[in-house]
């Protein structure tokens, strides 16, 4: 039952990117597809960091309501396709879309009070307190004549229980495991209010029982409050565990998107991470199940 359940939620989620994309015609039709039903988009874009350029010509949609998944290898662009969505990295070329307006003319605390980042590596101040930290959420919310108040504290109390840190209120975020602070960072974004998360990396560091309560953290804000969700992750496993939409990226491009049921196969994965394997049915979630070839 509990498959079940997962796989309806995984085809409402994506039924604007059916079609299996293994090619640029394949991908730029689950692109097209998916973008009616998305609020976040990119369109032609070109990444850079000065003069060393990162990706060209990339359309991307995220399907509205979805838990999106970036994979690749290293240094594919994974990172740098979320810092441009997420207006951390102005493109050289082409535009990001938010709500039909281009981010980069929003105004930052607009941008903030509808989009939240999670960082790759985010570095709490010293001496800062769990609840502090928290409540750092709710400026976007703040102005001259609107200062802190009782719906600020629901907000920030709310985000806690919902990330299971309520009892670290008034504990030091540098005194904390690694997968404690990423829940505190994940109730930060939470405080927010936004209905879009991007997350960079949210597993790194982590042992795999920590990457897994950070995984099903994420997943219960989607499927139960209906929040849209991109992250990078590095787990090909965990991502076609969990998306409800994959984007595969090689070398500064967009080879595949869509349901991981239909990105993730044997020969996706031997051309994108140069890895020979079989493919099998996750038996806990019926997800796609990547299984390395023996050594010979």
């Amino acid at each position: 039952m509990k498959t079940d359940i997962r796989t309806a939620k995984r085809d409402s989620a994506t039924g604007a990117a059916t079609g299996k994309a293994t090619g640029t015609g394949g991908t730029a039709d689950a692109a097209t597809g998916a973008a009616a039903g998305a609020r976040l988009t990119g369109r032609d874009l070109t990444l850079a960091y000065d003069q060393r350029t990162i990706a060209e010509e990339l359309d991307v949609a995220i399907p509205d309501q979805s838990f999106t998944v970036v994979v690749g290898p290293n240094a594919c662009g994974k990172s740098t396709l979320l810092r441009a969505l997420s207006r951390m990295l102005k493109p050289a070329k082409g535009s990001v879309m938010l709500d039909g307006s281009d981010i980069a003319r929003m105004h930052a605390k607009a941008l903030a009070r509808t989009l939240g980042l999670l960082p790759q590596s985010s570095i709490a101040p010293d001496g800062i307190t769990v609840s502090d930290l928290v409540a750092r959420g709710r400026y976007p919310h703040q102005g001259l004549l609107r200062q802190w108040s009782r719906e600020d504290e629901r907000v920030v109390n709310e985000s806690m229980e919902a990330t299971a840190i309520s009892e670290l209120a008034d504990r030091f975020v540098d005194e904390l495991s690694g997968g404690q602070r990423q829940r505190v960072w994940i109730a930060m974004a939470l405080a927010q209010q936004t209905q879009l998360l991007l997350l960079d990396e949210p597993t790194t560091y982590l042992d795999i029982a920590h990457q897994i309560e950070i995984l099903d953290l994420c997943a219960r804000l989607h499927e139960e409050e209906g929040r849209t969700l991109v992250a990078v992750l590095h787990d090909l496993n965990h991502a076609a565990r969990y998306a409800t939409h994959l984007i595969a990226m090689c070398e500064g491009r967009i080879v595949a998107q869509g349901p991981p049921g239909e990105v993730v196969t044997a020969e996706l994965v031997k051309d994108v991470f140069g890895m020979p394997c079989r493919v099998i049915d996750d038996p806990e979630s019926g997800t796609p199940l990547v299984v390395p070839a023996a050594r010979r």
